[in-house]
């Protein structure tokens, strides 16, 4: 009796094991990076993931032409499609600012602004199982999880993992930098040729877990149909290595490309030139006589300060500059400033 009771409970506690084992190798993964969460400064936190993303499994299906879809399918990753709730996601638009200049001992660095009227920031180290390692940033509330939502506690670190699918500015391992700008119009984009569908943020995610220059990230996203986010017009900063740097616009559901080292919230095509720049807004002439002035070849003070000159201060209803990132492209790092404290560097690297 006792020896078949002993050869019961540890058939039992074999299965449990192997229970165990089966659910760590499926979530592990996402426990340990939702286990990484900490704070950094008020509204920044940093949390790092490796392991599979979920996004060559979006792109085999095809993809999303909106973000609350795309939000679902975030959370249906997350829970491994035992939950599929309806997600809303934030409609709220934002205002940047970026310049890209080389150092005099030839780095390349990108600095950027993300100007908002409310954010919670999530800086994410991504380490993919198949592609670009990289560090982005996206503002919590994207996703609509609440009033007063912060990153802290286990549920709440695990639903912030919807980051793996969506960002809005971001360096990879190769140096490629992405940020996303409000373009200056209402104007939405949604091509519909067939291809691959991706939202505005999504295709940042795209980029940087696949382009290694500005070159193939063009590519990328001349192979996919854009969608905007949030009801508006978008366009990208995209800048490389190579000291490349670009403006990607959409112009009539077609996307037109002009070489540029400082991008703000007006389109900078001939298309639309100027289209959305507001009276007394001055941030992309001071960034272009500050590049002008130097020839383009700053040091790392020099194009913070730069930067730094551009952002916006709190104001009623609006909380200004979220963070602002200088990001060296030869040497891929970024470092971060939450909420203009310009005296509180936050420096991260990346494996190459």
């Amino acid at each position: 009796m006792k020896k078949a009771l002993k050869i019961t409970l540890f058939s039992v506690l074999g299965l449990v094991v192997v229970a165990g084992v089966l659910v760590w190798m499926e979530f592990g993964p996402l426990v340990k990076g939702a286990m990484s969460c900490e704070k950094l400064d008020d509204g920044m936190y940093y949390m790092e993931y490796a392991g599979d993303d979920g996004f060559d499994e979006l792109m085999n299906n095809g993809g999303f032409e909106s973000a609350d879809q795309l939000a679902s399918y975030a959370i249906g990753f997350l829970s491994k499609g035992h939950y599929k709730p309806k997600v809303s996601t934030s409609k709220e638009a934002f205002g940047c600012s970026a310049l890209t200049a080389t150092t005099p001992d030839g780095d390349v660095l990108m600095g950027r602004n993300f100007d908002f009227p409310s954010a919670t920031a999530i800086v994410m180290h991504t380490i993919p199982a198949r592609s670009y390692e990289s560090i982005t940033t996206f503002n919590v509330e994207f996703y609509g999880f609440g009033d007063d939502f912060k990153p802290e506690g286990f549920q709440n670190q695990y639903l912030c993992l919807t980051g793996l699918f969506v960002a809005l500015d971001g360096i990879n391992e190769k140096g490629l930098a992405v940020a996303d700008l409000m373009a200056g119009d209402s104007t939405v984009t949604h091509q519909r040729t067939r291809k691959p569908d991706l939202t505005t943020t999504a295709a940042i995610r795209y980029m940087l877990n696949n382009a290694a220059n500005v070159g193939e990230a063009l590519s990328l996203l001349n192979n996919i149909d854009m969608h905007s986010d949030i009801g508006s017009a978008h366009h990208y900063a995209i800048a490389d290595a190579s000291g490349r740097s670009v403006v990607v616009e959409y112009v009539d559901n077609k996307m037109v490309v002009t070489e540029s080292p400082a991008v703000a919230n007006h389109y900078l095509c001939e298309q639309k030139r100027n289209v959305g720049l507001i009276e007394g807004d001055d941030r992309y002439e001071r960034l272009c006589q500050r590049y002008s002035q130097t020839g383009g070849v700053m040091s790392e003070k020099q194009l913070t300060e730069a930067i730094e000159a551009v952002s916006q201060p709190q104001r009623e209803g609006f909380l200004g500059t979220a963070w602002t990132m200088v990001m060296n492209l030869k040497h891929p790092s970024v470092t971060y400033y939450s909420h203009r404290h310009f005296d509180k560097p936050l420096h991260f690297e990346l494996c190459k």
